[in-house]
C-alpha cells in the first residue's frame, strides 16, 4: 500500500501546530473532556452510528459524515489523523473514521498508532481544552463498491470461493453463543455469515512498550495464510458494525493484501433479515471422545 496508514507518535508531535492537520478523537465525549490531544476534535458518532447498506442507508451514511467531518475542519486539503484510546480497547473507532474518510474519497488520511494511550506514554501533550474548528466543506467523492459493499454483494459471494469471506468478531459471537460485543440477545439471529473464515480481530496485534501495535506486515500475513488469505485474495470483512473489521481492515491494507473491502452493515445488518442464510457453532464435527 504506498500511502501512510500508520502514524507514530513521534511522527504527530512534529505535525502539531502546523496548518493542514485536523485531529480527530473518537472517544466519548466524557473520555475526551478529562483529557485529549491538543487541537483534537471530538466525533464520537463515528464509533456509534449504525448504517444499513440499504441505497438509503448509504445516502444517509454520506451525509452525515460529509456534515460531521466538514465541521471537523475537514475540506480535502487536509491531513486528517484519527485516534481511540488505544488500539485493543476502542473497538477498531479510530479504523472505523480511516475507513469512513477512504469510503467517502478522501485523499489524506492516517490513524496514530497505538491511540491516545501510546501518545501520552511517549510523553506527548494533553488539555483538556476544547478546541474551535473553523467548518469546511467536505468533498465526497463517489468510490464505487472500491472500499464498501452491500448486503446483496455478500449474498452473492457465498458462491465464489475465490473471495474469503472475513468474520473478525470475538469468539463467542463466532459460534453463535452471543449476537453482539452489546449482549447475547441484541441482534434477532446468532452465527455467522455460512463459509465466513474466522481470524479474531486482536489476533493482528501485540502488546509494546507503547501499549497494543499491530504486528509486522510479515506476521499479519503468517495469520492470513492460516486461514488461505494471501497478498492477492480478495478479502471481504465483517464484523458488527464495521468497526473491528476496519481494524483488521487497516492492519490488512498496511501489510499488502490489496484487494480488502467491508461489509459495513456487517452481523447488525445481516441477522435482522430472516431471508439471508446463518451459520452457527463450531464449523466442523468434533471428533468423538476416545476411551
Amino acid at each position: 500500500m504506498s500511502e501512510k496508514v500508520l502514524l507514530s507518535p513521534s511522527e504527530l508531535s512534529d505535525m502539531l501546530g502546523k496548518p493542514g492537520t485536523v485531529l480527530i478523537d473518537t472517544r466519548s465525549p466524557e473520555a475526551f473532556a478529562a483529557g485529549h490531544i491538543p487541537g483534537a476534535v471530538n466525533l464520537h458518532d463515528i464509533f456509534t452510528y449504525l448504517a444499513t447498506s440499504s441505497a438509503e442507508g448509504m445516502e444517509a451514511l454520506r451525509g452525515k459524515f460529509a456534515e460531521g467531518f466538514g465541521a471537523a475542519g475537514l475540506g480535502g486539503a487536509e491531513t486528517a489523523v484519527l485516534y481511540e484510546e488505544s488500539m485493543n480497547s476502542g473497538f477498531g473507532q479510530s479504523c472505523r473514521g480511516w475507513f469512513l474518510l477512504k469510503f467517502l474519497g478522501y485523499p489524506d488520511a492516517t490513524v496514530l498508532l497505538g491511540g491516545f494511550a501510546a501518545w501520552k506514554a511517549a510523553g506527548g501533550a494533553v488539555t483538556a481544552a476544547a478546541s474551535m474548528p473553523g467548518p469546511k466543506a467536505f468533498p465526497v467523492v463517489d468510490t464505487g463498491t472500491a472500499w464498501m459493499i452491500d448486503r446483496d454483494t455478500m449474498l452473492a459471494s457465498l458462491d465464489d470461493p475465490s473471495i474469503v469471506k472475513l468474520d473478525v468478531r470475538d469468539a463467542d459471537e463466532w459460534i453463535g453463543a452471543s449476537s453482539s460485543p452489546y449482549g447475547p440477545d441484541f441482534c434477532p439471529r446468532k452465527g455467522r455469515i455460512p463459509g465466513a473464515r474466522w481470524i479474531e480481530w486482536y489476533r493482528l496485534m501485540k502488546p509494546s512498550a507503547g501499549g497494543p501495535t499491530f504486528k509486522s506486515a510479515d506476521e499479519i500475513l503468517a495469520e492470513c495464510h492460516s486461514v488461505g488469505i494471501t497478498p492477492k485474495t480478495p478479502v471481504y470483512l465483517y464484523c458488527f458494525k464495521g468497526a473491528r473489521a476496519s481494524n483488521t481492515l487497516v492492519a490488512l491494507k498496511a501489510a499488502g493484501v490489496e484487494d480488502v473491502r467491508l461489509y459495513f452493515g456487517s452481523w447488525n445488518e445481516w441477522s435482522r433479515d430472516e431471508s439471508l442464510p446463518v451459520e452457527s457453532g463450531l464449523p466442523w464435527s468434533p471428533s468423538p471422545a476416545t476411551a
